[in-house]
């Protein structure tokens, strides 16, 4: 999925806040600074392309990672909802060289979503903790990833999620029934013309999913069908781009496409490319001749006035669909993680009125262009935080 660093604009600056203000049990530096740990030089490279099984696990060597799970769900009684699960691994530019388990060396971040077009808006949680004492953490062999009991991680074939809020509780086994995607020639998602801005990047499309859905105290058994995205990198965003618009869909076919465009001030796409996996297996990479993303149908937010492009026509390749939301309202405000505030959707693809897939749209930088600061250098650690909002 198409998540440059931009995405964790403020979240940084928001955790040193939280760190230095949360409770520590003990002092993590002595009465004398110690130095700053050397952090090492990575970057993506087609020297180094991307290997199975070590890709399924973290790789905290680069600033920044991403596990995304978005889906659609419907219940026994037929009504529909999606859902988004989302971790962040970051780590901070600068470090103690201090040998303490205290020592935030990476931070966590995590994000969750479920729309239900009865509310109208989605129900959204956050969380966030450092990795000190194990109050969260990323293996580096497999996938899992968790703060506290919110998780991802796999389970025998598949995958298993948690998430635990306020508003909602989902706990879903994915069932993988494909092989990873590589978003680009061997896994490397190029970002613009320069090469610098890249990341490695796949896809598991068309999860099977199965599991429980606690609502407004009301449990539901549901299943439905996901997507999971994992990217990590160490680049910024293109010269210029103040956001972009991305889609991973899963096609009736048995097919999946992933398109997204970066784009400037002025609403013009400065990179655009995608993937098609055909039904037969077969995939395509898209170059920017061979897609075309038109909006059709604009939202305004009333809190934060971002107007947000929720319809598309679109064509890629040979490919032409409607892209319809699941309802207008999508808007996630991050403010306890992250920082940013974005526009995250259930959509369905159709040809003229027959539906052809389903999947996520992800819209950023209409409230506020997209920008990364430096990573705050911070000596204390503090306990898992949570900030669910309607």
């Amino acid at each position: 999925m198409n998540r440059p660093l931009g995405i964790l604009s403020g979240c940084l600056t928001l955790l040193t806040g939280f760190l230095l203000a949360a409770p520590s049990v003990a002092s993590p530096l002595p009465p004398e600074p110690l130095p700053l740990a050397k952090t090492p030089q990575v970057e993506v490279s087609p020297a180094q392309p991307m290997r199975f099984p070590n890709a399924y696990g973290s790789h905290p060597e680069f600033p920044l990672e991403w596990w995304y799970v978005t889906g659609h769900l419907h219940d026994d009684s037929g009504q529909t909802y999606g859902f988004q699960v989302t971790f962040f691994r970051v780590r901070p530019t600068k470090v103690w060289d201090n040998p303490s388990a205290f020592n935030p060396r990476q931070l966590i971040f995590a994000q969750a979503a479920i729309a239900d077009p009865r509310i109208g808006h989605l129900l959204t949680a956050q969380s966030s903790a450092t990795t000190a004492l194990g109050l969260a953490g990323a293996a580096r062999d497999r996938t899992q990833v968790w703060i506290d009991s919110w998780r991802l991680q796999q389970d025998g074939d598949g995958y298993r999620t948690q998430v635990d809020s306020r508003h909602f509780r989902l706990n879903l086994q994915l069932q993988t029934t494909v092989k990873p995607l590589l978003e680009g020639p061997d896994g490397i998602s190029q970002k613009g013309p320069d090469p610098q801005n890249a990341s490695y990047y796949y896809s598991l499309p068309q999860l099977r999913v199965r599991g429980q859905l606690r609502l407004q105290g009301q449990e539901h058994r549901v299943e439905g069908r996901a997507w999971l995205d994992h990217e990590w990198s160490d680049a910024y965003l293109p010269k210029g781009a103040v956001g972009w618009d991305w889609l991973g869909l899963n096609l009736d076919d048995g097919g999946a496409l992933m398109l997204f465009r970066m784009r400037a001030g002025n609403g013009k796409a400065l990179w655009l490319a995608g993937t098609w996996r055909h039904a037969d297996g077969r995939v395509e990479y898209l170059p920017a001749s061979a897609i075309h993303m038109q909006p059709t149908q604009f939202w305004t937010s009333a809190s934060t006035g971002a107007r947000y492009p929720i319809a598309w026509k679109i064509r890629a390749g040979s490919l032409e669909f409607a892209l319809r939301p699941l309802m207008a309202d999508q808007q996630f405000r991050a403010l306890a993680s992250t920082g940013t505030t974005y526009w995250e959707g259930a959509v369905t693809a159709w040809q003229k009125d027959r539906q052809v897939g389903s999947g996520y749209l992800e819209l950023t930088g209409y409230a506020k262009a997209l920008q990364l600061p430096e990573a705050p250098v911070t000596g204390k650690t503090g306990v898992p935080q949570r900030s669910p909002s309607p």
